[in-house]
């Protein structure tokens, strides 16, 4: 089971975040702080020790149903609710510090992560990730929503984010809703564009995917173009 140590020195775990910094609290002072109230017959401390009792490790508790949670004495909706939120949000936090800081090591890897994103879009998505020296994703930007009849993107809109960001290199991805991942004489210019932009400013565009549900084309890996 999950071990458990209550500290009489964390009976105001508000004002020890404070003083001492959120790492420094137990499991149970930050779910007492999340849960904020006891009830007539456990103190909030109480509670959250029962809670954590229950649970073989913290991934655990991201497992619990609102009825479950409920389940538990001094739980009630609200409490659930708001628990389940901010589990969600902590993974979801996690998920995108993983994206960012993911290092690109193949056109193929990255063209599967983003057919999964924009395979299956009715419009065309103009999307640019822009990476660090270690071409790590440091931050994802869709650019441009639209259809074939109007270039899907200007090279500024592409260079605003990555001299906001501070990145040393660019790659596009846009998809074909049609399917077909052949690109057309738009998309050749636009890379073209762009290349010469990123050229001019000192930055690399290590590559112009272009995604379907099911295949992809690399700029890089097809064209002498990038």
């Amino acid at each position: 089971m999950y071990s458990i140590s209550f500290q009489e020195d964390s009976l105001f775990p508000r004002e020890r975040l404070v003083t001492e910094g959120v790492g420094a609290l137990s499991n149970q002072e930050l779910l007492a702080i999340i849960l904020r109230t006891g009830t007539r017959q456990s103190t909030v401390f109480e509670i959250a020790q029962k809670l954590l009792s229950q649970l073989n490790s913290l991934t655990d508790l991201k497992k619990m149903s609102l009825q479950e949670l409920q389940s538990l004495s001094g739980i009630g909706r609200v409490k659930a609710i708001e628990l389940q939120a901010i589990i969600e949000l902590g993974s979801r936090i996690h998920k995108r510090e993983s994206i960012e800081m993911e290092s690109i090591l193949s056109s193929k890897r990255l063209a599967k992560k983003m057919q999964n994103e924009l395979g299956d879009k009715k419009q065309e998505h103009l999307v640019a990730l822009y990476l660090n020296t270690q071409n790590q994703i440091i931050h994802q930007q869709t650019i441009f929503i639209g259809s074939a009849t109007r270039s899907i993107a200007e090279p500024r809109e592409i260079l605003h984010y990555a001299l906001k960001h501070m990145a040393t290199s660019i790659i596009l991805v846009h998809n074909h809703p049609s399917g077909a991942v052949v690109p057309s004489p738009n998309d050749d210019h636009v890379t073209k564009l762009v290349k010469e932009a990123c050229d001019l400013m000192g930055l690399v565009l290590l590559d112009h995917l272009i995604v379907s549900y099911s295949d992809y084309f690399s700029y890089r890996e097809k064209t002498d173009m990038i």
